[in-house]
């Protein structure tokens, strides 16, 4: 690779980087091409990019950025994951990827800014998604609402069964008479 293709390659892959929300090195050594591209193609359902770069072209990329931090860890075999939104998803994809394939191993993560150890990632995995911690937490607020609506139906139910009782008594004591 000349130098104009090398430039060319840092130029692209900065694009890549910009509005990120999570990335994650993965050490790949091991895994063929078919592997890597099954892999590729599961993050991409996701909208997650899966990048094999030479280490110094993603540091040159990084420069100026939070991937920056990430700079100690570009070492041997690196792929980069990138996702720009819930880090969840790419957590979990990995996470699966790496018991099915155990060659692939997972490095270091940064979650908007901060850098996460592999430990942390495989945790990340088996949190629910945004979507369902969000319907949870709708439900812990809607469920005392609930409660209530059904205490005071049930006493108004109650009240109406009274009167309805008290309607029926006049009514059967007026026929009688």
């Amino acid at each position: 690779m000349n130098r104009n293709e090398k430039r060319q390659v840092v130029t692209d892959f900065s694009k890549k980087m910009e509005g990120f929300q999570s990335a994650v090195l993965t050490h790949y050594r091991g895994l063929n091409v078919e592997q890597i591209n099954t892999l590729r193609r599961r993050l991409r359902d996701e909208k997650i990019s899966y990048h094999v770069v030479k280490n110094t072209l993603i540091k040159q990329a990084a420069k100026g950025t939070d991937l920056e931090k990430l700079a100690d860890y570009l070492k041997g075999p690196t792929a980069i994951a990138i996702s720009y939104g819930d880090p969840v998803p790419l957590a979990k994809i990995l996470s699966e990827f790496v018991k099915a394939q155990p060659k692939l191993e997972i490095k270091v993560g940064l979650i908007q800014g901060r850098v996460i150890p592999a430990d942390e990632i495989k945790a990340l995995a088996v949190m629910p998604s945004r979507e369902i911690l969000m319907a949870r937490i709708l439900g812990g607020i809607q469920a005392p609402g609930q409660e209530i609506a059904g205490i005071l139906l049930g006493g108004i139910q109650q009240v109406v069964r009274v009167i309805q009782a008290r309607v029926d008594q006049l009514t059967e004591s007026g026929n009688k008479e």
